[in-house]
């Protein structure tokens, strides 16, 4: 069993759920408030989600942002998802980044997301 599928049973870090995903806040977070939107149904890509699960990770971001502005009032947010090893999945259960980001917390925030590929992020 994977990872996430365990974690998906230990209802004490489910900070949020429905019939088809779950929150918990990120092991090893980039900010406070960093949540991962996780699949109940064990699939490795976002690819391979029913329209219904997708749906329903949609709900779950916003209703997660809900929580978060006002747990740690960020100044943006960021929203990921890795597919694949090669794009820096490390653990095959789809699953989306939530981050909050904070003015100040890196020098220059633009291009955002383009930063997984550190020398395309400015432009």
């Amino acid at each position: 069993m994977c990872l996430f599928c365990d974690i998906s049973k230990d209802k004490k870090r489910i900070i949020n759920e429905d019939d088809l995903v779950f929150a918990i806040y990120d092991a090893y977070p980039v900010n406070k408030g960093h949540v991962l939107i996780i699949t109940k149904r064990h699939v490795s890509s976002y690819f391979e989600l029913t329209k219904d699960e997708n749906f329903s990770i949609q709900n779950m971001i916003m209703n997660l942002k809900i929580m978060l502005d006002k747990k740690f009032i960020p100044d943006g947010y960021n929203i990921g998802i890795n597919i694949g090893e090669f794009a820096g999945q490390t653990v095959m259960h789809c699953h989306v980044h939530l981050i909050p980001r904070y003015k100040g917390d890196i020098d220059n925030p633009r291009g955002g997301v383009r930063g997984v590929i550190p020398n395309k992020r400015i432009y």
